[in-house]
């Protein structure tokens, strides 16, 4: 025992009372934590933790410890927690539902949430995979995402959160909670709201009822709990009330001195330096500091950083040096990092009090046998409670600190003091107080209560104060505001609502002091933009908070009900109006362009998410209380924009003057302004309540008005207020409108960016809706308020468009580009007020999400997130939005990996479009009516269909009377003048005029509209009404009609319109309607006859020459070939130099830019893994056809889809990391590829130079490039580069040896024979015997560059080509020994490095080859598929190879390639030489023959033919002696059977050839009998059919490169599989006919013999290992990816840091999981990279 009990001998202790003896370890616990600090010397160790939790347990269970632990245990293990105990023994598994128990699990970090938006109430209604997996959800909304903290809490079981039930058998519903939480908010509204609010004290909140599994807790047991966690809690408030507020270091030693203490040895010095966390600073930043500023390693640095990560802080010294922690502390502070100097004393008790955090999470976490409620309750009461001092550890101001809070509570301080805590301790206590919240209603109203009590507070602290906001317990409010019943609760007893207007007053009037926001606010305080508020990115959770509040139902009907909601947030909204406003810069540019813009928008625009909020809280309301909002609101904005007073702001609410305008001869007194020259803003908030207040069109009906005594919305707006104020309040709207249309036009260019982007978010499509389409609202509203000819009359003021629409084409201020431009705009708002009718008729939300859809669609078929991209957020989160998607468009799966899925509207959705859509761009619309006429020329089959506007179908309402506008005689002279002054402007000029085709569609748009609407009174009007020399509409339409300039486009709308007027007016139109006679033939008629004539006959003379070709065309081929006469050939072209643009051709050097990357694409066959057998035995037998794949489950995955999945689970995965292929069994190499670009060499070194230079020039910026490995940037397509290729032509001199292939062989054999011994040549090979030669390998130190060794006959300069690549290769074979499996000589010989053959050609063509496998066409070869650019490449790198011999044999006539040819030659056919297996002592088949046919080619191309043979068959020997050491391996494995022999044609008795082939080795003999047994003939015939396959098509690659002519693909013969294909096109004989090869059967047998003499035999691990030879898989992800997270431990380990990453990254080659944005992984030599880069290495 410790502490008080060792004072107490063990007879004393036996005979106390039970209460003394319950006293004992409480005593204990006292004195322990009392006396802690000094014992343990402050230094707080896993030892001190351990020592806390066991003497807090022992005081809180007393003498009951078997009641919590399994077995009867006495005592916890050390360092463990009671929750992990029971959970480790399965104490806490879970008991039988309770019907009304919600689930209340809280989530961990990482933990995976789910969300069913057709279930849910909100978006903050979450569901725990559980429950989740054990509701039916399918065909519903649901998201998915993971937990980024712990602390939230699964709501299945909780009624209030869910519009249906979720019908969950764990927490299944009960009716008496349903029925007691509706008479609770029934009982709520009702009551009258106390002045002074009051909270839920402890004592009043009941323990849990209906709980069946409450454990019997004997009441002394049930003292020392509440005792124990009372006292623990105290502890940690006593602490926490030394604490600073802020983590801000002191600056001198009198600071630090006076800071307050609960030390009680004030004497003695000794101190403490933290580093606090914040969301600021980077790992290596903080490492940086440590390293230079405490001497630490970078190791000790990183752990110190972690800590202070994952824990919120950590002492980096601990001294009583006090300069030197003043100094440490200014350092640390100097780069804004939080940091704290405290006496050591008092940071031990705060880390003491971070394990009582933690012990008391445990408790929550626990339960007393089944009992899990019991526990919660405890802390619950003592966190109610008030709070006990105890003496010497109170601090002489706590009493100030909550001083304007009644009775607090222990959760009041706690609250208060969270700013305080630091990161872990905070997220702790979230998840504390979240359990609490899940006991019961009355739990959650308590909490609720105290965090309203004390919400100032924490907003204070939120906003000004904290460093971590994203732990603020600021967000518990998320929780507790989004539950109905709690937000009622709060706001009717603690007026939220109101507190949280006042809060927003004040921050954003500037009004705080001493780190607090005054409360309540001074009513006068003025908005000023570029104070810290605005400039603050907090503000917003604030606006959430209010928004949360106001959305639940029973908050919205208190809004309603209540006028003081409407006038309190009413006054708020007035500081808004008008903010930020603009004036136009006339003369000179702005200078300095002020980013306040984009604070304000986002405050406005937070401010109006909650208007829509309030807005629709009104459906609630009746009749009277809709109409008194309305007129609040309209007295709001009169007060604050027309009152005069001295506070007034002038440039935000200039003075209200009215002036009189002529209009056709009718004088209107409308509001005077302009806005050239007066200040403007984008905000006006009011305006926009009370537009959302007139939505509610079903309550402001005449039949709804009458019931209040009003007979319309006109008299509603009117009975307070006169025509001239209502004029005021639309008219800042309208300014708007003006000032966008003016920017739009280019009016305001000199006010630079800050204008043109408030504009893009004034009408972006995801805020429009916010505050543009409100504006257009507003405006649309006052057509049915105020005399429509008043309101756009209003509108052509406003727009400076009145001169125009009377006649003058001049204006005083608008050039004619501007006064087009303006027409236009005034026309689309007029279109859009006047045809838009989704707020006029309250049209449903499914439905506007349809109109959007269909209107989003109706330009062509888009993916799924393009199109979330056109539609507002608000719709594409709603639930109906898939639902609607589905009705009225298809979905296109995609086609292949590279495609996407597609949407593409039906065609009976075509019906609803409307062009002239309000949310369309110009542009836009002019794309949807190319797209609906082309469709109703194919229903019609007319040439130029008419779109006819669909009637705005307003069937009752106030806006019923809107169709009636178009009955206007300004309106009827708008048209009149838009489409006159168009055809006047075009006479006179000659030209049309800016702008012409949109004005005269919109116009002619709005007269359809019109004869929709209107037919009678609007025909009469047009007919009749004259406006400009006596014409009327009428006239001026015949006159457009055959327009020599636009009857043309507008001849069929034209006639239109005039044909239905005609019906109304027929002598009118008669009379000024221009029929055109039979006779007279329309010239643009005329010209397309004429132009039809001229093509037939074209077209005959053409098929005339065609015949007259074809008869001759033997005659001009003979005379062809007759002619002999020598024309010089013009040299080739390769198209241009990308640099200079000059031709690439021979008469000057140029190569082809590449890239060569080391690379372990290559896969090897996995000898040890069965598994993969399988996969090769059901090879396709073709790989150059597409392959079948598998059906694409369906998405959202189905039940049939889970089910699937859950087979897959339970079944045992053949291969970890899901089935991703191994890097172990990868095959290191160089890879090469070209970005097909092409660049004359010294364009080449001029680009060079000019990297280097910007490399110097702009030495601190992250260039794209690395000089040191050669890199650049193709200047065209921006690829990475390390090397320029020599382009060479496909060789038409080397014609192949059409000798047969015995007789060849005999004279090679007799060349060999023959020739002399050359000795260079000697030198110039391996001495290890592999034939392979020195000068081809990377490191060889006999290459000399270019600049070393002049090459006087290059004159394409391959020398400087063949350079890059060396340099390149030579560095990344030094970096990469470690990596290369063959036997090569030492650095610094000659050959030392990888062998450019083998590593460099033969890796990239198998790279290539690979890429190709399951694609391709029918009648086609693989060697068809492969692009010019990479036969260029191949034929580039083989001409490299060349010139390395040429420069090892400089001299000689032929550069030395007979020599090389004689020495390929002698290393295949060793029988033929005397000195073969001598000189050759290492086997051929221990080397790829693929590489020997790639020397050839460099060398002797002209032998290729022959060499392929003897390479193909010494693959096959090769395949035979790797394939046995496989089967040898896995011949216990049950595969998969085959079926009979099927290529029998073709490798006639494989038995024989295997035996054949390993005769010499007894070994592989015995081998070979057991393989044969245990798989049988066909099986191992279609693996030497699978393993060989590869070769035959690497082998088409580089001999279709090389000589394409000699090595055509055969005509198309789909019937023959691929294997028997490129034999044939290839001219190898079968293995089947190996028994007549006798030269063939020589070659082998001495391959066979020399392999089977070598070491490598004596033993099975054969030295051949075989490359994978089918499709390459990625790794296989489950179908439902959410799976991955619901067992992250087993699916999601990182294996380098053995933890579950924050954010996993798997690779989809080898399926290991990677941490992804951690610091955890990065290595430092590694440039500090993070695991993603490092595991590309691997």
């Amino acid at each position: 025992m410790s502490g008080l009990s060792s004072f107490f001998p063990s007879k004393l202790l036996g005979s106390m009372h039970p209460r003394d003896r319950a006293e004992a370890p409480f005593s204990r616990l006292r004195f322990s934590l009392d006396t802690m600090p000094g014992s343990r010397k402050y230094v707080f160790t896993p030892a001190t933790r351990a020592e806390i939790l066991s003497e807090l347990y022992d005081a809180f269970w007393g003498n009951y410890a078997h009641l919590f632990l399994p077995n009867s245990n006495s005592s916890l293990p050390l360092h463990s927690t009671l929750s992990e105990v029971q959970s480790k023994t399965g104490i806490n598994k879970d008991t039988a539902p309770v019907p009304g128990r919600p689930c209340g699990h809280i989530f961990k970090k990482g933990e995976s949430c789910f969300r069913c938006k057709d279930c849910a109430l909100d978006d903050s209604c979450v569901l725990c995979s559980r429950c989740f997996e054990a509701a039916d959800h399918s065909e519903h909304n649901v998201s998915f995402f993971v937990a980024q903290q712990s602390g939230g809490c699964c709501d299945c079981g909780d009624v209030e959160s869910w519009r249906t039930p979720i019908e969950c058998p764990f927490h299944p519903s009960s009716s008496e909670t349903s029925e007691y939480l509706a008479a609770f908010t029934a009982k709520t509204i009702q009551a009258t709201p106390k002045i002074t609010p009051r909270v839920i004290a402890g004592q009043e909140v009941p323990p849990v009822k209906n709980y069946p599994n409450r454990a019997a807790i004997p009441p002394e047991l049930y003292e020392s709990m509440s005792r124990t966690v009372a006292y623990a809690i105290d502890y940690l408030l006593d602490t926490l009330d030394y604490s600073p507020d802020e983590a801000i270091a002191p600056t001198n030693e009198a600071e630090l001195r006076a800071q307050p203490t609960g030390d009680p040895m004030v004497m003695k010095d000794q101190y403490c330096v933290l580093i606090w966390n914040d969301d600021k600073h980077s790992f290596d930043e903080v490492i940086h500091l440590l390293c230079d500023s405490t001497g630490r390693t970078r190791e000790e640095a990183l752990e110190v950083a972690h800590k202070i990560d994952e824990q919120g802080r950590e002492v980096v010294e601990m001294n009583a040096n006090i300069i030197r922690l003043l100094d440490l502390g200014q350092t640390i502070a100097q780069i804004d990092l939080g940091v704290t100097i405290r006496r050591a004393y008092d940071t031990f008790r705060e880390q003491v009090s971070a394990v009582i955090i933690e012990w008391l999470l445990d408790l929550t976490r626990s339960r007393v046998g089944s009992d899990l409620v019991t526990l919660r309750e405890v802390i619950a009461a003592e966190l109610l409670a008030p709070r006990k001092f105890s003496a010497p550890h109170i601090h002489p101001d706590v009493n100030k600190v909550l001083a304007d809070i009644q009775d607090p509570s222990r959760l009041d301080w706690m609250f208060i003091y969270h700013t305080k805590l630091w990161k872990k301790p905070r997220l702790n206590l979230k998840e504390i107080y979240a359990s609490i919240l899940m006991l019961s209603h009355e739990h959650k109203l308590a909490v609720a209560s105290h965090f309203a009590n004390v919400y100032n507070r924490v907003i204070d602290a939120y906003l000004l104060v904290d460093r971590e906001a994203e732990t603020s317990i600021k967000y518990f409010a998320l929780q507790l505001f989004t539950i109905p019943s709690v937000a009622l609760y709060i706001v009717r007893q603690h007026m939220m609502v109101s507190r949280l207007l006042a809060v927003i007053t004040s921050f954003f009037t500037n009004q705080i002091q001493d780190k607090r926001i005054i409360f309540p606010p001074h009513p006068d305080a003025e908005i000023d933009v570029d104070t810290f508020p605005f400039k603050s990115k907090r503000f917003m959770p604030v606006f959430s908070d209010l928004r949360y509040l106001c959305h639940n139902q029973p908050v919205q009907q208190l809004i309603a009900h209540n006028r003081e909601f409407i006038t309190q947030f009413s006054k708020t909204c007035q500081l808004f109006m008008c903010v930020n406003p603009n004036k136009r810069a006339a003369s000179s540019h702005v200078e300095y362009e002020t980013d306040a813009w984009i604070s304000v928008f986002n405050v406005t625009l937070s401010l109006s998410r909650v208007i829509k909020v309030y807005g629709e809280a009104f459906a609630n309301a009746t009749v009277a209380e809709l109409v008194s909002a309305i007129t609040t609101v309209t007295h709001h904005i009169l007060m604050v924009s027309v009152v005069d007073d001295d506070q007034r702001d002038v440039t935000r609410f200039p003075p209200v003057t009215f002036h009189d305008v002529e209009f056709g001869d009718v004088s209107y007194d409308l509001v005077e302004f302009d806005v050239l020259e007066g200040w403007v803003s984008f905000h006006h908030s009011l305006q926009w309540l009370l537009a959302e207040l007139f939505k509610h069109v079903d309550l402001l009906s005449e039949e709804s008005l009458r019931d209040v005594g009003l007979s319309s919305i006109r008299e509603v707006c009117l009975r307070n207020a006169s025509e001239q104020a209502i004029q005021t309040i639309i008219d800042y709207p309208l300014r708007v409108l003006a000032m966008v249309a003016q920017i739009r036009t280019g009016l305001w260019v000199r006010n630079g960016f800050a204008i043109r982007g408030q504009l893009i978010h004034y009408r972006d499509f995801m805020l429009r809706e916010l505050c543009y389409d409100q504006d257009l609202f507003i405006l649309q509203a006052s057509l049915v308020i105020l005399d429509p000819n008043t309101v756009i009359v209003s509108m052509l003021d406003r727009f400076q468009l009145t001169g125009f629409f009377s006649g003058a084409t001049l204006h005083p201020n608008y050039d004619s580009a501007h006064l087009s431009g303006m027409v236009e705009e005034l026309l689309y708002v007029l279109i859009s007020i006047l045809t838009e009718t989704a707020n006029a008729t309250k049209m449903e939300l499914s439905q506007v999400i349809r109109r959007e859809v269909v209107h989003a669609l109706a330009v062509g078929p888009c993916t799924f997130t393009d199109l979330t991209k056109r539609v507002a957020e608000r719709l594409t989160d709603d639930v109906y939005f898939e639902r609607v998607l589905k009705e009225v468009a298809s979905f296109k799966p995609p086609d292949s990996i590279t495609d996407s899925g597609m949407y593409e509207l039906k065609d009976e959705a075509y019906d609803e479009i409307n062009p002239f859509f309000y949310h369309y761009t110009r542009n836009k619309r002019e794309e949807v009516e190319i797209v609906l006429r082309g469709r109703l020329q194919k229903l019609n089959g007319v040439d130029d269909p008419v779109i006819i506007p669909k009637p705005l179908n307003i069937q009752a309402g106030p806006f019923s009377t809107l169709p009636s506008v178009f009955e206007s005689e300004v309106l009827l002279q708008i048209m009149f003048f838009g489409i006159n002054n168009v055809l006047n402007i075009t006479d006179d000029m000659g030209t049309a005029p800016p702008s012409a085709e949109a004005i005269l569609d919109q116009t002619l748009y709005l007269i359809m509209q019109a004869i929709v609407e209107k037919p009678q009174v609007f025909s009469t009007l047009a007919a009749v009404k004259t406006f400009d020399d006596h014409c009327s509409l009428v006239s001026v339409l015949c006159t457009l009609e055959h327009h020599a300039k636009y009857s043309k486009s507008y001849k069929a709308r034209v006639g239109w319109i005039l044909s239905r007027i005609a019906e109304h007016q027929p002598v009118v139109v008669r009379s000024l309607r221009y029929v055109p006679d039979v006779a007279d033939i329309d010239p643009e008629d005329a010209k397309k006859r004429a132009a039809k004539a001229r093509q037939a006959a074209i077209m005959q003379q053409m098929k005339a020459q065609q015949a007259s070709f074809a008869v001759n065309f033997e005659d001009f081929d003979d005379e062809d070939e007759d002619e002999d006469t020598e024309s010089p050939e013009p040299p080739v072209s390769y198209g241009t130099c990308i640099v200079c643009q000059e031709e690439l051709n021979e008469s000057k050097p140029f190569g082809s830019l590449g890239f060569l990357q080391p690379s372990r694409l290559l896969r090897r066959y996995p000898d040890a893994q069965h598994y993969y057998m399988n996969d090769v035995l059901h090879a396709p037998e073709s790989l150059d056809r597409a392959a079948s794949s598998e059906p694409i489950p369906p998405f959202p995955p189905i039940q049939a889809a889970r089910q699937l999945q859950k087979e897959r689970e339970n079944k045992p995965s053949p291969l970890p990391h899901f089935e991703g292929f191994s890097p172990a069994y990868t095959r290191f190499g160089l890879h090469s590829s070209i970005c097909s670009h092409m660049m004359h060499l010294e364009c080449f070194t001029v680009y060079s130079g000019s990297i280097r230079q910007r490399h110097r020039t702009q030495a601190t910026r992250n260039h794209p490039e690395s000089i040191p490995r050669k890199e650049y940037i193709c200047p065209l397509c921006k690829s990475l580069g390390n090397v320029i290729l020599p382009v060479a032509p496909p060789s038409k001199q080397t014609e192949v040896n059409t000798v047969p292939f015995p007789d060849w062989i005999r004279a090679a054999g007799i060349n060999i024979l023959k020739s002399k011994p050359d000795p260079l040549l000697d030198s110039l090979q391996f001495r290890n015997g592999t034939g392979e030669f020195v000068f081809w390998a990377a490191q060889d130190q006999g290459y000399q560059s270019f600049t070393r060794t002049q090459d006087r006959f290059d004159n394409m300069e391959v020398h400087k080509m063949v350079d890059t690549v060396m340099v390149v290769a030579k560095t990344i074979s030094q970096q990469t020994r470690s990596l290369r499996e063959r036997p090569e000589p030492e650095p610094g010989d000659r050959g030392a490095g990888m062998y450019l053959p083998d590593e460099l050609v033969t890796y990239t063509i198998a790279c290539l080859e690979v890429a190709q496998r399951g694609s391709g066409q029918p009648g086609s070869s693989i060697a068809d598929t492969l692009a010019e650019s990479q036969t260029r490449m191949i034929r580039g790198l083989v001409t490299c190879l060349t010139k390395l011999v040429a420069l090892n044999f400089k001299g000689r006539p032929d550069d030395g390639r007979d020599a090389v040819r004689q020495a390929i030659i002698k290393r295949l056919l060793p029988e033929w030489s005397r000195t073969s297996f001598t000189s050759f002592a290492y086997p051929l088949l221990l080397r790829d023959p693929f590489t020997i046919l790639v020397e050839t080619a460099a060398v002797a191309p002209d032998m290729l033919r022959h060499v392929l043979i003897l390479t193909y068959y010494a693959c096959l020997a090769r395949t035979v002696i790797g394939l046995l050491y496989v089967l040898n391996k896995t011949r216990n494995f049950q595969s998969a059977p085959v079926g009979e022999r099927l290529y029998e044609d073709i490798f006639g008795d494989v038995r024989m050839f295997f035996m054949s082939v390993i005769r010499p080795s007894p070994i592989f003999e015995h081998a070979a009998e057991v393989a044969f047994q245990a798989y049988g003939d066909a099986k191992i015939e279609k693996l030497l059919y699978t393993f060989t396959l590869p070769f035959l098509r690497r082998a088409a690659i580089l001999c279709r490169a090389v000589l394409p002519s000699a090595f055509p693909t055969l005509p198309a013969s789909d019937d023959l599989c691929e294997y028997r294909r490129l034999l044939k096109m290839l001219d190898i004989p079968p293995l089947s006919d190996l028994p007549n090869q006798d030269t063939l059967q020589n070659a082998l047998s001495g391959w066979c013999a020399h392999y089977g003499h070598s070491p490598a035999a004596s033993q099975l691990n054969c030295g051949v290992t075989l490359d994978y030879p089918i499709t390459y898989q990625l790794a296989k992800l489950p179908i439902i990816l959410d799976s991955l997270f619901i067992d992250q431990e087993k699916n999601l380990t990182c294996p380098r840091c053995k933890t579950v990453p924050q954010d996993a990254a798997i690779c989809l080659i080898c399926g290991v999981t990677c941490c992804m944005q951690g610091f955890c992984c990065t290595e430092p030599g590694y440039q500090s990279r993070g695991e993603c880069n490092m595991h590309t290495r691997e």
